[in-house]
């Protein structure tokens, strides 16, 4: 199986392309679109977008995988989080890939085995899961790793209950 995992961001959009099953994990791709504050919203979500679509180009992904919406304090932030999320499920769309969603706590248990871990632990475990010879920077390019992974150990386990069914 291979995931596109996408953690959505206001200054920095993470993706991280992960291969493999729950035994043996690959990272294929991994960065971050960096999203300039002083550059107008459209600008910014065309660069998502074309970024996006060229990592789906090159590494042909089955799936993506990004974080399930969150609650915030502030409405103007979340809004701006709202429209970098559907920018990223558009252009899943866009190639014919669905979408799965997946809520922190969801993420950080199956990568780190602790909801709450806190971000440089979900870092550490990335690296280590990945056999990555650095931590992966900045910390969006590890949040979007361990969404794959969420969808890779997800995927298995719901494979496993089908079969024992």
């Amino acid at each position: 199986m291979r995931v596109l995992g996408i953690d959505c961001g206001t200054e920095f959009t993470g993706y991280g392309v992960v291969e493999g099953g729950e035994a043996s994990l690959t990272c294929v791709s991994k960065g971050a679109i960096r999203l300039s504050p002083r550059e107008a919203l459209e600008l910014r979500l065309k660069k998502v977008f074309e970024e996006l679509s060229s990592q789906i180009v090159a590494h042909q992904p089955e799936v993506v995988a990004i974080e399930d919406v969150f609650y915030s304090v502030n409405a103007k932030s979340a809004l701006k989080l709202g429209h970098v999320r559907g920018v990223a499920m558009m252009t899943a769309a866009q190639y014919g890939l669905s979408v799965v969603a997946y809520a922190p706590l969801a993420v950080k248990s199956a990568v780190a085995g602790y909801g709450r871990a806190e971000k440089h632990q979900v870092q550490e475990m990335v690296t280590r899961l990945l056999k990555l010879d650095q931590i992966p920077e900045p910390a969006d390019v590890a949040d979007a790793l361990a969404i794959a992974i969420c969808h890779i150990h997800t995927a298995g386990t719901l494979e496993r209950q089908k079969l024992t069914r």
